[in-house]
């Protein structure tokens, strides 16, 4: 929700897609940190970083849609207190049914509804691609108002300039914004919004293999900076 109250458009609309698509995004999507080691290395990196430091408090993977991002993290043993936070509630009730050891609930990353400095680590995996430009600094005052000093939040995104729209998935009628966006563009909204930003990658798009992409890919490491 937005400090007015008021649901925007994007969030209606990427709801309801994710809604829509949820049993057949889970199947599609299963088994595609397999296949990108990347991927594996920079979310264990995150997860590193956020039980060293030694917090204790929760880390949540906002937008988590069917929790195997959640579930991924847990599997490395890190002890750490993990949850899932999703706009969508299809995709949170599939999140349960398919790790219902971890904790998942529906929310906005515009409002986590958490308190102030409470979470050890955040992870946006793929997330803020449906974020329009114009709130995305506000999804990032949120990220730096709930995270505790110090602790590390860990984007991932399509890397453009343009978005994307999908109008169709698996036969099934959505309305999905996809927005592409520069690493070094995301990693200077995150210094604007007070983060500190810890690295920045760029990798070209993968063309072959089960998941070739339309499209490079970004990812950008930051935290919130220590108390003075």
């Amino acid at each position: 929700m937005t400090a007015t109250g008021s649901t925007p458009d994007f969030h209606r609309a990427t709801r309801d897609s994710y809604d829509t698509m949820a049993p057949a995004y889970l199947e599609f999507a299963r088994d595609e940190l397999a296949a990108k080691p990347l991927e594996r290395a920079l979310l264990s990196t995150f997860a590193e970083l956020a039980a060293a430091g030694g917090s204790g408090l929760p880390v949540a993977d906002v937008g988590c849609g069917t929790g195997r991002v959640t579930a991924h993290l847990h599997e490395l043993g890190l002890g750490l207190d993990l949850f899932g936070i999703d706009l969508s509630p299809r995709m949170v009730a599939v999140a349960r049914e398919e790790h219902p050891g971890l904790r998942f609930e529906e929310g906005s990353m515009l409002d986590l509804g958490l308190p102030d400095a409470s979470l050890g680590g955040l992870l946006a995996w793929y997330s803020t691609i449906h974020v329009p430009d114009d709130e995305l600094p506000c999804a990032f005052a949120e990220f730096h108002r709930a995270l505790a000093p110090g602790a590390h939040v860990q984007l991932g995104f399509q890397a453009g300039d343009e978005a994307l729209r999908l109008t169709e998935a698996w036969g099934m009628e959505i309305a999905l914004d996809f927005h592409r966006r520069q690493p070094e563009r995301i990693a200077a909204l995150l210094r604007e919004a007070g983060l500190e930003v810890r690295s920045v990658v760029w990798r070209e798009r993968d063309t072959e293999g089960p998941f070739p992409e339309r499209a490079p890919q970004g990812f950008v490491l930051a935290r919130r900076p220590l108390a003075v």
